[in-house]
C-alpha cells in the first residue's frame, strides 16, 4: 500500500498552521531489536521489539510557520542546507502532513544525546517532530496514530513517544495502522541505564541502509525472526517478575546475534571498533567477579549497559565517564 493512502485513513485536512511549538520526546534503546523490514515505504518491522525510553535524554524540537516556501531545518544551532541529507528526511516527513498544502516549516531540532552515532537520536527527532507537527496543525491524533505517523519517519520513532518500556507491536495489516508503540504499565525503580561512548561521530553506514544490506546478503538472518520472538517473550516474563539476570542474559544475546547478522551481510557490516570490544570484555569480566551488569548495541560502536542502581558506585570504578539513566527512579 502507498504511504500517501495510508495518510490519507490518518489524517484530516489542515489549511492553516499555528504559532510555535515545542516538544520533547526520549531516546530509547531496545532490548529485543528491531532488524529488518517487511515494508521499506512504511517502516513496517520484520519482528516486534521492545524498548526502554532513555528519560532526559532525547530530541527538543520546536516548529514554527514561515512563508519564504521552503523549509528550514536547523539542528543543533546551525541551519543546514536545503539538499543535505537530514533536510530531505526532514522536509519529505513534513510532506506527510501538509500534502499538497502551501505550508512551510522552521524546524529547529536540539539532540542532548549524540546525533548519528548509534544512541537512537533519530527515534526521538522525529518522535518529538510528530509531537510538534500535530500541535502545529491542530491534528489531535490519539497516540496509536502518533506513534505510527513517527514509524514512517524513522521505525524506532514510535517508541519514543512513550516513556518506561515499550513494545513495538509489528502487526499484521497492510496499511501498517496496528504496527505502533504500546507503553507497558510496569515500572522498575532500581532499574539503571549507562551510556558507554565509543565514539560520537557519525556512522559510515546508517542504520537503514545496514539493515537492507544485512536482509538481502546475510543467510543467517533467516534466524533472526524467530530469535527476536522467542527474546521478547523472555524479556516479557523478565519484567513481569522484575527478574533482572534473565533480562540481562536476553538483552545482551539478543543485540550480540542482532551484530551477528551484520557481520555475516557482505560486504561484512562492522560498527564495533577496538574499544567497543574492550568494554565488553570488561563487562564479562565484572560478570564473572559476581557484578550483575550487561551490555546491549544498537547499530553503533557505542555500549548501554544494564545493572541495577545498587551497583552504580563499583559499577563507575571500572567505567569512570559513565552517563547513567534511571528511568524509574530509585
Amino acid at each position: 500500500m502507498k504511504k500517501t493512502e495510508v495518510i490519507e485513513r490518518l489524517l484530516p485536512k489542515v489549511t492553516a498552521a499555528s504559532a510555535s511549538v515545542e516538544h520533547f520526546a526520549p531516546s530509547n534503546i531496545a532490548l529485543c531489536k528491531y532488524w529488518g523490514k517487511r515494508d521499506q515505504a512504511l517502516n513496517l518491522p520484520v519482528n516486534a521489539s521492545l524498548s526502554i525510553s532513555l528519560d532526559y535524554l532525547g530530541s527538543f524540537t520546536r516548529v514554527e510557520p514561515v512563508e519564504n516556501g521552503v523549509d528550514e531545518v536547523w539542528l543543533n544551532g546551525h541551519q543546514l542546507l536545503p539538499s543535505s541529507r537530514f533536510s530531505q528526511k526532514v522536509s519529505a516527513f513534513i510532506d506527510l502532513f501538509r500534502r499538497d498544502q502551501d505550508l512551510h516549516f522552521k524546524v529547529d531540532t536540539r539532540n542532548n544525546i549524540p546525533t548519528a552515532a548509534g544512541l537512537a537520536s533519530s527515534a526521538s527527532g522525529f518522535a518529538a517532530l510528530t509531537l510538534a507537527m500535530n500541535d502545529a496543525l491542530a491534528l489531535d491524533l490519539p497516540p496509536e496514530h502518533l506513534s505510527v505517523m513517527a514509524r514512517m519517519g524513522s521505525g524506532s520513532a514510535c517508541r519514543s513517544l512513550f516513556t518506561g518500556f515499550v513494545e513495538w507491536e509489528m502487526g499484521v495489516r497492510e496499511d501498517g495502522l496496528d504496527s505502533h508503540g504500546v507503553q507497558l504499565e510496569q515500572t522498575w525503580p532500581g532499574f539503571c541505564i549507562g551510556l558507554v561512548e565509543i565514539d560520537a561521530g557519525e556512522k559510515a553506514t546508517d542504520s537503514r541502509s545496514g539493515m537492507q544490506r544485512t536482509v538481502e546478503t546475510a543467510h543467517l538472518y533467516q534466524s533472526w525472526p524467530l530469535q527476536a520472538a522467542a527474546d521478547l517473550s523472555k524479556l516479557q516474563q523478565a519484567i513481569a517478575e522484575r527478574d533482572f539476570e534473565l533480562l540481562g542474559q536476553t538483552a545482551e544475546q539478543n543485540a550480540l546475534s542482532m551484530h551477528a547478522t551484520m557481520i555475516a551481510s557482505w560486504p561484512p557490516l562492522l560498527y564495533w571498533q577496538p574499544e567497543s570490544v574492550a568494554a565488553m570484555q570488561k563487562v564479562w569480566q565484572l560478570r564473572a567477579q559476581g557484578m550483575q551488569v550487561y551490555f546491549t548495541m544498537d547499530a553503533g560502536p557505542n555500549l548501554k549497559l544494564l545493572f541495577q542502581q545498587h551497583d552504580r558506585a563499583e559499577l563507575l570504578q571500572h567505567f569512570p565517564t559513565l552517563e547513567t539513566v534511571e528511568p524509574f527512579g530509585n
